[in-house]
């Protein structure tokens, strides 16, 4: 158990590595995502319709 009295030892001359590219990768991974995203709902949109279509009556 902890005593709560306890020195911690922290890393105070910490950097982080490179904040502008690590800024900037989830941007392209999230527009990546999003825009399979877009392809997979058309494919599925595209899909639907032509099930719809298929199951159309013509002979009214």
């Amino acid at each position: 158990m902890s005593t709560g009295k306890e020195q911690l030892d922290v890393e105070e001359d910490f950097v982080a590595a490179d904040t502008d590219e690590a800024a900037e990768a989830p941007v392209e991974v999230a527009k990546t995502n999003l825009s399979k995203r877009r392809t997979i709902d058309n494919l599925l949109e595209e899909r639907r319709l032509q099930k719809q279509l298929a199951d159309y009556d013509f002979d009214l």
